[in-house]
């Protein structure tokens, strides 16, 4: 799409909107159309999330509802918006094209139309079932085709000809096939397919956040983001691309999209890197892995953690807790990549405008950490306290608070002169003040406060705290320009009102078509979900990976995550992490569990999700790499690859996940714990990075990056060390299962040894792992983890599996024999004790390497 963009000859903002808004502009009556569609919308998500149909009485949409009407929305706007191919009109829109959204919006409305009689006969289609399934899904390809190129339908048309060739193909591929109206019953008339999990997630949960970004990013914050970076890192060597790094941080938590990241930050930041030392290649480089890890930083995560909540059946608040360590490392690690470029270059800081001595830029330091710290504290224990203290009425006095904090920071605004904090490609000679920068944007931090604490602290639905969160940025956008006009005794003050509304209205609309894509890739992933339901073809893929990778389980891993980069090229990151969560998850747990590697799901899960996202990156199709190159003048294949040599970092860390989970925050007994955890994973990626970049605090010698991986490898995993002495687990017999989940303190796991039977019959033993719940009585703690249990003093036997447990998950079903239980071993020392000597050789290798170089300044000092 952009192999041969350049910077001169591109508009940027063209190529975001071919990737994820649609590059059709009509104007005249089509162009209005599809404004008001898009703004519709966003009311109706709003109305549907509210809690005002059920205080008002009318106005309640089902489920299948709603994900009706959601889809309707993303169809007319796809056929609408999205041209059919390179030649077809920009600014209009033809007739054939509006046909076949109407014929679309039918197929989808068929099942709201006639949602009775279609479940008065489930399994049994009509004639006109039939037809409207079979339109459905060819129209529903085809917009799939148009908003995200043509990766997602091909792969969505080969799950369609498994199912229908399935007794025509050899050996293991081989199924007893389905019929036509089998097929369109499954796909389109039950919630097994398209109408699935992924598509209620993206109506309930995903719009609402991205409509979130869309009206912060109206309101300006994101460009404030970036213009704050800047001022806060500028002034250090390599300023641009660590303001990038961080920059593309931020607005990646409000973003669903790595192109759009790229984009948003790299108008900015990559003409800066470029000026002050860096090729254009490597600019753009840092800009693509910068922007695609933004799709890994909580809460958003591109969409995919409110999907990852619903496969793996844990809290969304859960979900952002262990996908957070992972994200600070590699966008750490990232921020030391670019100094060490910056080091080996020789390059300097930027002059900063303003001027002040270390004590002074010290004590205000302290004070504004001082101010976090106490401003946090205010809102945790003091909301706290009149939560106990008032009931119901503390949610009025939150708000009453909020609304003063914001008056009173958009009065700190209104006495600070604006500093183009809306104008990105104003070219900097000097880095602003960070103070002064700051001062201009507090404010949109409150959205931001109300959603986390109402996700957080109230444990409020994600659909609900989105709401909250959306009235709260909706009403930023509404009055921020008139409040600031009022405190500065501007006359103007009707036209800021005009203002802002405008940007409210506009807001609704961006947000409505930043999510055609997400919605018709949700849609569509549900065909491969249907398709593994129907087929079992996840089976398949195992055996298929077991047979290549010969049993050996790092093989196996590093099959999965090529397989998963393949499945995600060109696709958005909610779609790629919808596809390999379907086909390749279920891959992970099996053949862990049967190499005797009890991993946790939410492990796996981010494992298929890292290498899916790389796709992005990496080439021949990583379109964040041909936007970035597209900015930096640079040839887009050689951007992908270096940016591919860049992210190794952050294919390093689901590896972790596999054989350590604690990365991800599990199993953590205490603060002291979690501090050698941390600790010893930043120290792991400082000396991964220096071994891939040739450069620590002087240049690599050979020896020296051999050591700097060994000892990479025994920070982040201190384990194998320590298993070659002492075993880890412990294996007790099966009949002390009772006294097993009593001694399991809550939330800790149960580590059972099963025999069970595969696809082809053979009895096989593995190993899962079952998180278990407060103290209850045995049975009650095991049905909590989704199983019923027999014989618990002779020989245990699963007797049932709930739907949609952890168990289910982990394929448990009736019949399954328990063999033996693992607990861990009380007489094996702290695994960390191995980390004590990579510790000091690794200060050894820095102070050896210090005095090689003529003792010069660290690495991560400032020019």
């Amino acid at each position: 799409m952009a192999a041969n963009a350049t910077a001169s000859g591109i508009d940027l903002q063209q190529l975001v909107a071919e990737a994820d808004t649609g590059a059709r502009t009509p104007s005249g009556n089509a162009g209005r159309l599809i404004y008001a569609v898009a703004i519709a919308w966003s009311l109706f998500q709003i109305w549907y999330a509210s809690p005002l149909p059920y205080m008002l009485g009318f106005g309640i949409f089902g489920d299948t509802e709603a994900r009706a009407f959601h889809l309707s929305f993303a169809l007319f706007l796809a056929f609408a918006a999205y041209p059919a191919l390179k030649s077809s009109p920009r600014d209009r829109v033809p007739v054939f094209d509006w046909l076949l959204a109407a014929a679309a919006i039918c197929a989808v409305l068929y099942l709201v139309v006639f949602y009775r009689e279609i479940a008065m006969r489930p399994g049994l289609p009509t004639q006109g079932d039939i037809i409207a399934a079979v339109v459905g899904i060819v129209l529903l390809l085809e917009a799939s085709r148009r908003a995200e190129g043509p990766w997602m339908p091909i792969i969505a048309i080969i799950a369609l000809l498994y199912v229908f060739l399935g007794p025509y193909l050899p050996g293991l591929l081989a199924h007893r096939g389905a019929s036509l109206s089998r097929a369109a019953s499954h796909f389109w008339l039950t919630s097994e397919g398209v109408f699935g999990v992924a598509l209620g997630v993206s109506t309930n949960f995903i719009f609402l956040f991205v409509l979130f970004g869309a009206l912060l990013e109206k309101a300006g914050a994101g460009n404030y983001f970036i213009q704050l970076s800047f001022a806060l890192l500028g002034k250090f060597r390599g300023g641009p691309a660590k303001a990038a790094v961080v920059s593309s941080g931020l607005t990646g938590m409000i973003s669903g999209s790595s192109v759009a990241n790229v984009v948003t930050t790299g108008t900015f930041t990559i003409p800066l890197m470029k000026r002050v030392g860096y090729t254009p290649v490597k600019a753009g480089a840092i800009e693509c892995a910068a922007g695609v890890n933004g799709q890994l930083m909580p809460p958003v995560m591109g969409a995919a953690a409110f999907l990852m909540a619903e496969y793996v059946g844990i809290t969304y608040a859960e979900v952002c807790k262990h996908a957070l360590l992972p994200a600070i490392l590699t966008y750490g690690a990232l921020f030391y990549v670019v100094d060490l470029e910056a080091v080996k270059a020789g390059m300097s800081g930027i002059e900063r405008r303003a001027k002040r001595t270390l004590s002074q830029g010290i004590i205000k330091a302290l004070m504004t950490i001082c101010a976090i710290i106490i401003l946090g504290g205010v809102m945790h224990y003091g909301l706290g306290w009149t939560k106990t203290a008032f009931g119901e009425a503390a949610s009025l006095i939150a708000v009453a608070a909020v609304v003063v904090a914001y008056v009173v920071l958009v009065r700190v605004r209104a006495n600070v002169p604006d500093l183009d904090v809306d104008d990105t490609s104003k070219a900097f000679t000097t880095v602003p003040d960070f103070y002064e920068v700051a001062r201009t944007g507090l404010h949109y931090m409150l959205p931001v406060i109300v959603l986390v604490w109402c996700l957080i602290i109230e444990e409020m639905s994600p659909g609900l705290a989105a709401f909250w969160g959306v009235m709260a940025m909706g009403a930023v956008v509404l009055t921020q320009r008139p409040l600031t006009a009022f405190f500065r005794h501007e006359r103007s003050f009707a036209a800021h009102w005009r203002q802002g509304w405008q940007e409210f209205v506009d807001g609704l609309a961006a947000g409505a078509r930043n999510m055609t894509a997400v919605g018709i890739a949700t849609a569509t992933a549900g065909i491969l979900v249907g398709t593994v339901t129907l087929t079992g073809i996840g089976l398949v893929m195992t055996e298929i990976v077991e047979t290549l990778s010969g049993g050996n389980i790092i093989i196996m891993l590093l099959l999965v995550g090529v397989i998963c980069i393949i499945l995600g090229s060109g696709l958005p990151t909610t779609a790629s992490y919808v596809v390999v969560a379907t086909l390749m998850a279920p891959v992970v747990v099996e053949l862990a569990a049967e190499n005797d590697l009890a991993v946790p799901l939410i492990a796996v899960h981010m494992f298929v999700f890292y290498f899916g996202l790389m796709a992005d990156v990496s080439p021949p199709v990583g379109l964040a790499a041909y936007a970035a190159a597209a900015i930096a003048n640079a040839d887009p294949m050689k951007v992908g690859w270096q940016g591919t040599w860049y992210e190794l970092r952050t294919l390093l860390l689901p590896f972790i996940f596999i054989f350590n989970p604690e990365l991800l925050l599990i199993d953590i007994e205490g603060p002291l714990h979690l501090l050698v955890v941390v600790g010893c994973s930043v120290l792991a990626m400082t000396a991964f990075v220096a071994a891939l970049q040739g450069y620590f605090f002087a240049p690599n010698r050979k020896w020296e990056t051999v050591l700097l991986f060994l000892i990479c490898f025994t920070l982040f995993r201190p384990q194998f060390w320590m298993n070659m002495i002492y075993p880890p687990l412990d294996t007790v017999a099966a009949s002390s299962i009772a006294n097993v989940v009593n001694a399991t303190p809550d939330g800790g796991a149960l580590r059972l040894r099963i025999e069970t039977t595969d696809i082809s019959g053979d009895d096989v033993t593995k190993a899962v792992r079952l998180k278990l719940g407060a103290p209850a009585s045995v049975q009650e703690r095991l049905a909590g983890a989704g199983i019923g249990v027999s014989g618990l003093t002779a020989q245990p036997v699963i007797t049932s599996v709930r739907p949609g447990s952890e168990a289910a998950r982990l394929k448990l079903k009736p019949g399954d024999r328990i063999e033996s239980l693992s607990v861990p071993n009380t007489a094996r020392p702290s695994a960390f004790l191995f980390a004590i000597p990579a510790i000091l050789v690794l200060a050894g290798l820095a102070l050896w390497q210090r005095r090689r170089r003529g003792g010069g300044q660290p690495v991560l000092a400032t020019s």
